[in-house]
């Protein structure tokens, strides 16, 4: 024997001593019936699928969780925003408000809004519905969604969800910054999250009687910005001015004491509107996916740009200087109209959506000050009236094919429920007598009549007083919008 044929031979033998035949165990014992099964066997690739799907949903639930947590760091921005734009003696009040605001709308919106905004199939004529909780609990369900690109998971859902509630809410601070109550803001804020901006939502996102009509709007122009803006208008009409903003007649600047906090608070807002607009594409982990999401991000870093210069340009005509806080008013402006339609139009219809915002919200600035409504922060322009523009963008500009008709009645009924239902409850919280402090506590400060606390040490900031070198000046120029 060849040694080849040796090798081949204890082979075969160690095999045949140690290996155990498929067949000898499943032998039939002698007289038994013979039972063949077959079994079907799983596609090559189901392994690979399934970890695909795993990867897709992970991806999907992770992006959308970093893109909530990007809105939440807005309230740092709107914080900083407002903060600057006011006076030194009541930035206390003003960062309280902001973070009651998150905090307050947070769980009101666990307990009731996320069930009134999504509320399935209990709906009443596509108006009003509540989806109740999770197995009749006040909680929100922590199982998973199916595994897959496109689910979520309903836990990140909510948080999502809530972040959009607190931005809707902390609008109306800088409008009634100055000249409210501490309790009575808290009334107003817990309506709002709770109740009105929900129900706009369940119109609209939840598949009510707007969403039926095909009113359009992606990630919140009119639902959240506009929402926001009309209800801060009510609220500084109700309240009126604050004290020495409009003497004999003639509008008096009340500029705000820190514009780098103001500045960086819009640079905050800015980047925590890539959360904002890129976040409600809802979907990242496909090729298509992720050309859906960046085409949204490009058009919310053009339309701020155009904003922002537009309103300079303006702001430099009328005022006959380059003005700062009309730069940062604009390029707010910019974001807000691109919100509803980021998705749906092209780059150079975001420039000219952005520049359209930034021209417009100047013009409502100045229309507030003829009227004589004090909104500190420009909360209405910005936030209102460019939302509004957004709507109306969404059907002169946008591909998906929205009728200007529908987006008119839309924003219509939506600023009109903000509008409508705020002005009866600051008017209810203004008869109580609980809604402004006294002239007394203005002129001192909320910081201290509110809150018995100073934000800078005693002396640093200095009391206000009203030059009569400032008679006449257009105070539309010293603010601004969040």
């Amino acid at each position: 024997m060849s040694p080849a044929l040796g090798f081949l031979s204890i082979c075969f033998l160690s095999v045949a001593l140690f290996a155990t035949p498929a067949w000898a165990d499943d032998a039939p014992a002698a007289g038994a019936e013979e039972t063949v099964v077959v079994v079907e066997e799983a596609p090559a690739d189901e392994a690979a699928v399934s970890r695909s799907d795993e990867l897709a949903y992970a991806i999907d639930n992770m992006m959308l969780m970093i893109c909530a947590v990007l809105v939440l760091f807005m309230q740092a921005g709107f914080a900083m925003l407002e903060a600057g734009l006011n006076s030194g003696k009541n930035t206390v009040n003003i960062l309280f408000k902001n973070v009651m605001d998150l905090s307050v709308g947070v769980l009101l919106f666990f307990v009731v809004g996320f069930g009134l905004m999504y509320p399935g199939d209990d709906f009443a004529g596509g108006l009003f519905g509540f989806g109740g909780w999770h197995e009749g609990t006040m909680t929100i369900s922590d199982e998973a969604a199916a595994i897959g690109p496109g689910n979520f998971s309903p836990q990140v859902d909510f948080l999502f969800q809530v972040a959009f509630a607190a931005t809707a809410a902390t609008i109306v601070s800088g409008a009634v910054a100055g000249r409210m109550r501490f309790g009575a803001y808290l009334v107003y804020s817990a309506f709002l999250t709770g109740l009105i901006y929900p129900i706009s939502g369940m119109w609209t996102w939840g598949g009510g009687v707007l969403a039926a009509m095909g009113f359009a709007d992606f990630a919140g122009s009119v639902i959240v910005h506009a929402v926001g803006g009309f209800a801060g208008l009510a609220g500084a009409i109700v309240l009126g001015p604050r004290l020495g903003r409009f003497i004999n007649g003639k509008s008096r600047p009340m500029p705000g004491h820190n514009l780098t906090f103001a500045a960086l608070g819009v640079f905050i807002l800015w980047v925590g509107w890539y959360g904002f607009n890129p976040g409600s594409q809802l979907a990242f982990s496909t090729a298509a996916d992720i050309n859906a999401t960046v085409l949204v991000a490009t058009n919310t870093t053009l339309a701020p740009a155009a904003g922002s210069v537009l309103a300079m340009l303006v702001g430099w005509l009328l005022f006959k200087k380059p003005d700062l806080t009309m730069a940062l008013n604009g390029a707010l402006a910019g974001l807000v109209g691109i919100t509803a339609n980021c998705n749906q139009v092209s780059n150079i219809s975001a420039v000219a959506i952005g520049a359209v915002a930034g021209i417009l919200v100047v013009a409502g600035i100045v229309l507030l000050d003829k009227l004589r409504i004090d909104d500190p922060v420009g909360a209405w322009p910005v936030h209102g009236l460019c939302g509004v523009w957004g709507g109306m963008a969404t059907a002169i500009f946008g591909t998906d094919g929205a009728s200007l008709g529908v987006q008119a009645l839309g924003s219509l009924m939506l600023c009109g429920w903000a509008f409508g239902t705020m002005f009866v409850l600051f008017s209810v919280l203004k008869v109580l007598g609980i809604l402004r402090v006294s002239a007394e506590d203005e002129q001192a400060g909320l910081d201290l009549s509110e809150h018995g606390m100073h934000a800078y040490p005693p002396g640093v900031i200095a009391a206000e007083t009203f030059s009569s070198t400032s008679v006449g000046a257009p105070a539309s120029k010293e603010t601004v919008g969040v």
